[in-house]
């Protein structure tokens, strides 16, 4: 691992977070030099595969009662979020695919970020960080930063302690895995891309590679680019965002 480079944006996970939840990981897939699109027929047909898959694994089952989806729900409970109001990422994903809704299409790399959270049953979001200013940081909220929603002209403010993803006062997604901003959509456009994949107990920890290597190999398959895997966690708090530390 190479050495930091402190005048570079960073991307880091406060200790806060970690003091509520002490076991919780954050994978990272960090691409540059990326092209994205439209997703090729290859692509959707593997979504359509994994949407009909996990109806069948989850066929007859209570889906309040799936550990990797209940981890979440419970994680927003004891942080202070109803997930019956404000639902975990995935367990909405999940909701739409078993009441027989098709994911849409959105592009190459949102698309294999969906895909991933399907194949695994875990939160994976894609920031474009072509647009980044000051850093990203998921930390508690102190109620003044900017969130401008997707799909919305509005502008609101998170609750004060509240879980949130950042680009120094501008809120990238809120409620920590719920709802993200216009500002780091992924688009056609976007040349340089960061995932994240979030990670709670009971998940097992010797899963978390081979979740990472299998979002690297889609987008090395699909949108090419440069390469890279990295974790935030209690022990690794932060990584610099363009530097090349990770293998």
């Amino acid at each position: 691992m190479s050495e930091r480079h402190t005048n570079q944006p960073g991307i880091s996970i406060s200790s806060a977070i970690f003091d509520l939840f002490p076991d919780y990981r954050r994978g990272l897939v960090i691409v540059n030099q990326v092209t994205n699109g439209p997703s090729p027929e290859k692509l959707v047909n593997r979504i359509r595969n994994a949407e009909q898959k996990l109806k069948e694994d989850l066929s007859g089952k209570d889906i309040n009662a799936i550990p990797r989806l209940d981890c979440w729900r419970e994680a927003f409970r004891l942080s202070g979020i109803k997930p019956t109001k404000f639902r975990p990422s995935i367990d909405s994903l999940a909701r739409r695919v078993l009441s027989g809704n098709e994911l849409p299409s959105i592009n190459v790399l949102v698309d294999i970020g969906n895909l991933v959270s399907l194949m695994y049953l875990v939160p994976v979001g894609a920031h474009a960080i072509d647009v980044i200013q000051e850093g990203m940081e998921l930390r508690l909220a102190s109620g003044t930063e900017d969130f401008h929603p997707f799909g919305s002209d509005g502008l609101e403010h998170p609750e004060e302690g509240e879980i949130i993803f950042t680009d120094g006062n501008q809120v990238m997604t809120r409620r920590w895995v719920w709802r993200q901003a216009e500002h780091s959509l992924v688009r056609p456009s976007t040349t340089a891309v960061e995932f994240n994949i979030d990670l709670l107990p009971p998940l097992p920890v010797e899963l978390h590679e081979d979740i990472f290597q299998s979002l690297a190999d889609l987008v090395s398959e699909f949108s090419g680019g440069e390469i890279r895997i990295g974790m935030l966690e209690r022990t690794q708090p932060d990584l610099p965002l363009f530097s090349p530390y990770i293998s």
